[in-house]
């Protein structure tokens, strides 16, 4: 298992933001391995993704949840002493950044992005979909990192949009960035999300999308296609700007471009077997990994093994 390294202080962020990289898809395949499966592809989309917004773009203040969190303690707003994820982003600030990630099954990638940011330990990580554990596999409010339940999917974008309008009215100018995977354009409550961001002029609202054409039942354009959505989202209001989404200047650079007014959609083009390319053979349904033969397993320890003697820990 990849362990997080201290940063010497001459290390460009960017090589910071590869190496995170790296330890996010090796900790998600080490899961992967020892479980028999695991949401693999989605760390391979989003790995550059979640790196560069820890550890360059978001303004976050020191967290003040613990690196191996407390046990399930109930509901948050149950009237117990429960709370929400949220603390692993820090105490909130008028001038500090809000972060929401929307997929919730992409909890593990979120998870190991906490581990590089230093802001959950490699021990907190372990207690990863165990019984009593806040460390789940479907992230909910009370799990690391999150601060709402999306729902069953697209219902975080219209929660995100609504404190954005509060802070908006409070004139803070902390911006509320969320992260929304590309499946989550097919539901009609994300397009509303986006007609009122629009509409209210949620400038300081940030989306980064993860682009990697991938939904449960295969290749979006089989399924159900969106694009162009770039177009799609401008014609609802929003200024949209589309990135390589492994590119670390090109994820961070779109965050610092001038405001226009509008609420701004990162569309972050992706490859779903990146850094794992032994991912490719399970084409066109990578939407899970659950091995189909002690073989199949064994391969994949193979390739990751190949891996870690090429490139070494991170």
């Amino acid at each position: 298992m990849p362990s997080r390294a201290p940063v010497n202080a001459g290390t460009r962020w960017q090589d910071e933001v590869a190496r995170a990289a790296r330890n996010i898809r090796l900790r998600v395949m080490d899961h992967t391995i020892a479980h028999a499966g695991g949401y693999l592809s989605q760390a391979c989309s989003a790995a550059e993704i979640l790196a560069t917004l820890y550890l360059r773009t978001l303004a976050l203040g020191p967290s003040v949840a613990p690196l191996v969190p407390r046990p399930f303690e109930g509901v948050p707003g149950g009237g117990g002493d429960a709370s929400t994820g949220a603390g692993y982003h820090g105490a909130p600030g008028p001038d500090l950044d809000r972060f929401y990630l929307s997929p919730a099954h992409y909890a593990l990638v979120l998870y190991t992005a906490l581990v590089e940011a230093g802001r959950l330990s490699p021990e907190g990580l372990a207690q990863f979909n165990r019984d009593g554990s806040t460390v789940e596999m479907i992230g909910a409010e009370h799990s690391p990192g999150f601060a709402m339940m999306g729902g069953a999917l697209a219902q975080t974008l219209s929660q995100a949009a609504g404190i954005a309008c509060a802070r908006q009215r409070r004139g803070e100018r902390g911006r509320v960035v969320v992260f929304l995977s590309d499946g989550e354009f097919q539901e009609g409550q994300t397009w509303e999300a986006v007609a009122t961001m629009a509409f209210y002029r949620l400038e300081r609202m940030l989306v980064y999308v993860d682009v990697n054409g991938q939904q449960c039942d295969g290749a979006m354009k089989d399924v159900m296609g969106l694009e162009p959505l770039d177009r799609r989202i401008e014609a609802f209001g929003g200024r949209a700007l589309v990135v390589d989404g492994h590119d670390p200047e090109a994820l961070d650079g779109a965050a610092r471009l001038p405001s226009d007014g509008r609420p701004r959609f990162v569309l972050c083009r992706t490859d779903p077997c990146r850094g794992v390319e032994v991912l490719s053979a399970r084409r066109p349904k990578l939407h899970y990994v659950r091995f189909s033969s002690p073989a199949e397993r064994e391969a994949y320890v193979a390739y990751r093994d190949t891996v870690m003697r090429r490139g070494g820990e991170g």
